[in-house]
């Protein structure tokens, strides 16, 4: 009702829904990166921000996909909010849009404005009754489901799925990877049901027999993790491969995105038409891909200890954390700054990651490890106290912070600058901590 009121921007552009627990705005951002790169005037849409609500847009521009500018985006909030508030009081709608629906509104009517040919939309929650799911893609991925917004989605991986699965159309596409059994039987019914061709992106993961990249490379040093870097044989030719997003988790995600590359350039269910993706377009896509805070490692500014900052904000984030850990030098001194919302298993997150900075643990190696707690700003966080608990209930000792600048002055004191300062639990927490972290740079 409210796009039909702005005049359906939404029917302007060519799409590929993306849903999934873990990885889907890594993987729009690299599809959005590699559309980018092979010169589609592409729109990017994903959600939460880091900071600013600017970033949850972006559109191609002279550096690369640019966020919506605030004159842009006031106009455009003003607009779809008056068409909502007439739209209330002729009583058309039963009540005021969601912030995430306003914000999805906006998008739409900003692509359509810069006559965007692709948009990239990351699901905000489910994808059944989300509100990006009003397009008819080209293509709809599938990421990697887990336990997650339970209270919305249901509590078992088969409720979960079947709202993820709502992204799929009939005789649509779906790009998608093996996962938990639980999740592909629901994903398999709904594909058959819906006369779905399946696109397996196993093809694009990187061979089994290569071992990890080089070291990523930050702006002022080399981090501790390695690069996924390594070469894709497809219809006949290599692709190499070589993102700046870290771990090894990202490989499927960028297996999914090549995949949906691929897949655009010779789908033409949208007007009968493709989009010219080279191979060297996808090379280039992927490797110029942003998508901050996600391992994002921070090189050590003002004799501090550089940071590893990773939005980890349920407990397959953290797990997926945990293994990136162990990529570090088992002798690096590590401070965690945590937090996280108390609507999250915080007491399951904390046993994925607690115990690797236990500095009573009787391991020479974490003697110089410390765990620093601190609130975040938003109503739904845990307490200091509930954090405390956690950790206590651990044995690991910990230190409480008021707030964040207060936890990243107390870790830059307390870790040496041979070690490192790992934020997570998150994406708020990250948020500030990468801004307080840019200003010092600064």
């Amino acid at each position: 009702m409210l796009l039909e009121r702005l005049g359906n921007p939404q029917h302007e552009f060519a799409s590929v829904l993306i849903a999934g627990t873990n990885g889907k705005g890594s993987t729009a951002a690299t599809v959005a990166s590699i559309a980018n790169a092979a010169h589609v005037r592409t729109g990017l849409y994903t959600s939460p921000h880091l900071l600013r609500v600017n970033e949850r847009m972006k559109t191609s521009g002279e550096e690369g996909l640019e966020e919506i500018g605030d004159e842009d985006f006031g106009r455009l909030y003003g607009l779809v909010n008056d068409a909502a508030q007439a739209l209330v009081e002729s009583s058309a709608l039963p009540h005021y849009p969601s912030f995430f629906e306003v914000l999805t509104a906006v998008a739409f009517c900003w692509f359509a404005e810069r006559d965007v040919e692709l948009a990239v939309l990351e699901v905000g929650l489910g994808g059944r009754l989300d509100a990006t799911n009003v397009v008819e893609p080209m293509v709809s991925v599938i990421t990697d489901i887990g336990i997650d917004h339970t209270e919305y989605l249901g509590k078992t991986l088969g409720l979960i799925a079947a709202e993820k699965a709502g992204i799929l159309r009939q005789d649509g596409v779906l790009v998608t990877l093996s996962q938990h059994p639980e999740a592909n039987a629901v994903i398999g019914e709904a594909a058959v049901r819906l006369n779905v061709r399946g696109v397996d992106a196993a093809r694009c993961l990187p061979p089994m027999r290569q071992g990890p990249g080089p070291r990523a490379q930050g702006q002022e040093g080399g981090s501790a993790l390695a690069r996924n870097a390594y070469g894709l044989a497809i219809d006949g030719a290599v692709i190499a491969i070589d993102s700046p997003l870290a771990g090894q988790h990202q490989q499927r995600n960028i297996a999914l995105a090549v995949a949906a590359a691929i897949e655009l350039r010779t789908n033409h269910s949208w007007r009968e038409r493709t989009f010219a993706i080279t191979n060297e377009a996808i090379e280039r896509g992927v490797r110029e891909t942003l998508w901050p805070g996600r391992l994002e490692w921070i090189p050590s500014r003002r004799g501090h200890a550089p940071m590893l900052l990773d939005v980890a904000h349920n407990p397959a984030g953290a797990w997926t954390l945990r293994a990136a850990l162990a990529q570090l030098p088992e002798s690096m001194p590590r401070t965690l700054i945590f937090s996280c919302l108390a609507d999250k298993p915080v007491e399951e997150m904390a046993q994925v990651l607690l115990p690797l900075f236990d500095s009573a643990s009787g391991d020479p190696a974490r003697a110089r490890d410390h765990v620093v707690l601190a609130p975040i700003h938003n109503p739904r966080a845990a307490t200091v106290e509930q954090l405390l608990a956690a950790a206590h209930a651990l044995g690991v000792p910990a230190h409480a912070a008021p707030h964040l600048p207060g936890a990243l002055a107390q870790a830059q004191a307390i870790t040496p600058a041979d070690g490192v300062i790992v934020a997570t639990g998150s994406i708020y927490l990250v948020g500030e901590l990468r801004a307080l972290a840019m200003a010092e740079a600064s």
